[in-house]
């Protein structure tokens, strides 16, 4: 029997009565024979359905009952006989949703109030390895990220990391550190009750971490490991992502590596951390977020763990930090690596090249960053062996006009990495390494064909598909906060999810054509991994983006 649930989509209980009576007629239909004569079960049946007709009307019952139990509507034409639905409106309250308080030391406190027992809070700080450039060669923050995610170090208050997890474990909480090139971020989310513990814990956690030698020397393990792990990993976008960086952004800013390198690990210790921590971790360049709780409430506790109290690393001095501006330079980074025997299973994975080729766009501050954001959807892209369906990216320039007429490319994505000062297009294509020069120069015609005029039918498709991802996403309570938190801290306020599906909205094609237009105007960065025997020169690929259809220079051998 249909499941009751389709009364939710938009099926009346009328239509779900009627087809229950017609498919009760059609049961006794099939069971006729076995317990009944003819004439008594089209009686039977008779008593079932003459009253659905009487109820119903008899074009209804024909429509339902002709071939399948459904009508034969279109998905796209709505029910005949149904009511218009009436959706919810958009109140006033909306627009103070986000409710953001400056303390006397600087620290910024952001909140969102959300309907449900337990609540995320947590502490983004202004501090990634994009502001390393005063540590040549030791790359700190990488390494006291390392401190930090493995559920946080022993503090002050708490002897070990155990202590925070049975504490958290009292309120059903659960803790995280993330970090970035420009951002830090520890979080916890636990029950609302038990809020005064958990500000007091990250407080804790922030700014009086003990950082004791066994904590230093199993860190220094960690980061071992983690960079063993990063170039085993038969995923390559992470390595590939750290090398179109670095080619960007040659030695500078953005394009300072996340990960700490084998030889700086015995280079870091208890003093120079304090000395990093000084420099950034300080209340200006801080904001305490909560979604799911009262401001008044995490205000409070922010005034009592936050205003007033030292870091075990003395007074901050935000004098010393880095304020460089990101340089974009292009250029490539290429790392010959055997890929053939990247496989974790029986099955093997064949051997494949990946090259990233990327533009320079712009930072998440200015107003193109929309028209951008709508690019990246209508490149979109994926795997060969992705799952399609609706919302999948399908129809995608990157499906369409790569994977789907390539069949030997294995993966064609478009990404957007966006900062407060710069950002990157770019796209990640592999394939094998015989067919590398032909897979770049697919992925050079696609950056020219961006500048094109865009259908209307596919901008409208990669807006609406960028919308629909964005209210996705900020269903979750986890992502709501680093919303707010992330937003905060760049801006000092907070764009609604409204007010960004209005200005996602009014991209037009023209904004698409401007801006790749101004794109096309920048050096290329180029990543290349694996076997790069059939690579073209850096040259040849910068020739062929200033080119009109985006061809690579022929070239002609005496020998192959």
């Amino acid at each position: 029997m249909r499941p009751k649930e389709e009364l939710a989509l938009g099926v009346t209980s009328e239509i779900y009565l009627l087809e229950r009576e017609l498919w009760v007629g059609a049961a006794i239909i099939n069971r006729a024979p076995r317990f009944f004569s003819l004439p008594l079960s089209l009686k039977m049946i008779n008593c079932v359905l003459s009253p659905a007709m009487d109820r119903f009307g008899i074009a209804a019952y024909r429509k339902c009952s002709s071939g399948s139990g459904y009508p034969n509507i279109s998905l796209s034409a709505p029910l005949p006989g149904i009511p218009k639905p009436v959706f919810a409106a958009v109140d006033s309250h909306e627009q103070c949703e986000t409710k953001i308080t400056t303390l006397e030391n600087g620290l910024k406190v952001a909140s969102q109030n959300k309907f449900g027992q337990f609540c995320t809070v947590g502490i983004l700080v202004n501090s990634g390895s994009r502001h390393e450039t005063k540590y040549p060669n030791t790359f700190v923050q990488n390494m006291f990220h390392c401190f930090v995610s493995s559920h946080y170090v022993s503090t002050a208050q708490y002897g070990s990391k155990d202590e925070i997890l049975l504490t958290l474990e009292k309120h059903g909480g659960i803790c995280d550190c993330q970090t970035s090139r420009d951002t830090t971020m520890y979080a916890v989310s636990a029950e609302v009750k038990g809020l005064d513990t958990v500000v007091s814990l990250l407080s804790d956690a922030v700014l009086q971490p003990r950082l004791l030698d066994e904590e230093i020397e199993m860190t220094r393990m960690a980061v071992r490991f983690e960079l063993e792990d990063l170039s085993m990993r038969p995923d390559p976008e992470p390595l590939l992502t750290e090398m179109i960086h670095a080619a960007a952004y040659r030695g500078n800013t953005v394009g300072l590596p996340r990960f700490c390198p084998v030889e700086s690990v015995e280079k870091i210790d208890k003093k120079l951390l304090h000395m990093y921590l000084q420099s950034y971790y300080c209340p200006e360049r801080m904001v305490l977020a909560g979604v799911g709780i009262e401001h008044e409430q995490l205000v409070a506790c922010a005034r009592k763990y936050l205003l007033n109290v030292k870091p075990v690393w003395g007074a901050s001095t935000p004098t010393n930090v880095d304020l460089s501006v990101a340089q974009y330079t292009g250029g490539i980074v290429r790392m010959d690596k055997d890929m053939s025997d990247v496989s974790l299973g029986p099955t093997p994975i064949p051997e494949l090249t990946h090259i990233m080729i990327g533009l320079e766009s712009c930072s998440f501050l200015e107003d193109d960053f929309i028209p951008f954001a709508v690019l990246n959807m209508m490149m979109g892209g994926g795997g060969s062996f992705s799952a399609g369906g609706p919302g999948k990216g399908m129809f995608t320039r990157l499906y369409l006009n790569v994977l789907n007429r390539h069949h030997w490319m294995y993966n064609a994505t478009s990404y957007h990495h966006s900062y407060e000062d710069t950002g990157l297009l770019c796209i990640h294509a592999s394939a094998d390494p015989r067919q590398v020069r032909e897979m770049v120069e697919i992925l050079t015609r696609e950056f020219i064909q961006m500048a094109g005029t865009a259908g209307e039918m596919e901008l409208e498709r990669a807006k609406t598909q960028l919308k629909s991802m964005l209210m996705m996403n900020l269903e979750s309570r986890p992502v709501i906060f680093e919303d707010v938190g992330r937003q905060v801290l760049a801006t000092g306020k907070r764009k609604l999810p409204h007010e960004l599906c209005d200005l996602i909205s009014n991209v037009t094609a023209s904004d698409i054509k401007r801006v790749t237009t101004k794109m096309l105007c920048s050096k290329p960065a180029v990543a290349a991994l694996g076997d790069l025997t059939e690579m073209p020169s850096y040259e040849h690929i910068q020739a062929a983006l200033s080119s009109k259809d985006g061809h690579l220079p022929r070239m002609y051998r005496l020998f192959r």
